[in-house]
């Protein structure tokens, strides 16, 4: 007996799909794995998953590097994941891969945040969940014991509040930014401060073109994390190219549209730069990336605004959105860049 085909709802072409039943169909992201407190063979990182909250339900995975001396106390990186908002999660195989190779090389303790993607939950939900993780993080710095309810015992005993960084690829970079600007205007617990943030392949957009996307018969190649090669086709319209396609998807009722602020940081509204709550700051583009002039621009809007921080620029010349995810040997330069940048 045949079924009639379910209805599409709405969807982002080889991305996912949600069915007019309610029911989501992701055609991409790679698989989920478990975590490990062996520490792992080729890198001698530990992890393991946590809860930080049941309502909204937010979860990360924990990692945490090989310690000599023992003692020895390490900055904390709170990470958050890409896949355009909607695909991928802290617990796939890709992004495991990728913190425990950085986690090793920067001797950091690190919180991949697990939250609530905008298939399900359309966007701002996403950046509220990554904002309370990171407070969650910084409410570990006056904790006085171990087993207090809601702690963990790896942030309390090795990590150092002094230098807490915040960072994030693709999508996970514009909430990485997102999430500084938040810092500009809003305390964290105990008055903690962000050190630093690293922001690469980060997702801007806006409703019109700049730099090379004015070249529709040319367009860079933009991946969803190694998933598959997605770009504009030539001829497509603007308003109507894949990253656009993404925003609308994870935030259809955005105020501003492509020019929320979320999106693009010089849209109408949008605050000032300046006002970027960390001290350091590293921007990483890739040069065949769709998005490339988008980081960019951001880089130089950074420099423009008065910031008065300290502004780091990395670019892989002849790579594409997220090359580092399809073959990590391949990112030795990018990997070192981020490990010194943390250290």
């Amino acid at each position: 007996m045949e079924y009639p085909a379910k209805e599409v709802a709405r969807e982002i072409p080889h991305v996912v799909r949600v069915y007019k039943d309610g029911s989501v169909e992701r055609l991409g992201g790679s698989p989920y794995v478990p975590p490990s407190l062996n520490p792992d063979p080729d890198t001698g990182v530990s992890s393991k998953d946590i809860t930080i909250s049941e309502n909204p339900k937010i979860s990360a995975r924990l990692y945490l590097p090989k310690i000599q001396p023992p003692d020895q106390k390490l900055p904390i990186l709170v990470y958050f994941h890409g896949g355009a908002f909607c695909v991928e999660s802290a617990f796939s195989l890709m992004e495991h891969i990728y913190l425990n190779r950085l986690v090793s090389q920067a001797k950091v303790v690190a919180v991949s945040v697990d939250y609530r993607l905008a298939t399900e939950i359309p966007l701002p939900a996403s950046y509220e969940d990554c904002w309370a993780a990171l407070d969650w993080a910084a409410s570990h710095s006056t904790a006085a014991q171990i087993d207090e309810p809601n702690k963990d015992p790896w942030l309390l005993k090795y990590g150092d509040f002094d230098r807490l960084y915040i960072g994030g690829d693709s999508s996970g970079g514009n909430i990485a930014h997102n999430i500084a600007m938040r810092a500009g205007s809003e305390k964290l617990q105990n008055d903690v401060k962000v050190l630093g943030a690293f922001i690469n392949h980060a997702y801007f957009w806006g409703s019109k073109p700049i730099g090379s996307e004015n070249d529709s018969d040319n367009p860079r190649p933009y991946e969803i994390l190694g998933l598959k090669t997605y770009g504009t086709e030539p001829g497509v319209d603007h308003e109507n190219s894949f990253p656009a396609l993404v925003w609308k998807f994870v935030y259809p009722s955005a105020p501003g549209g492509l020019d929320n602020p979320m999106l693009n940081p010089e849209g109408p509204g949008a605050r000032s730069l300046e006002k970027l709550g960390c001290s350091r700051l590293m921007i990483c583009v890739a040069g065949k990336d769709e998005l490339r002039d988008r980081g960019v621009r951001y880089f130089e809007l950074v420099k423009e605004s008065g910031w008065s921080g300290e502004l780091q620029f990395y670019e892989d010349e002849g790579q594409i959105h997220g090359f580092h995810f399809q073959d990590i040997e391949c990112a030795n330069n990018m990997f070192e860049r981020l490990a010194s940048f943390l250290k």
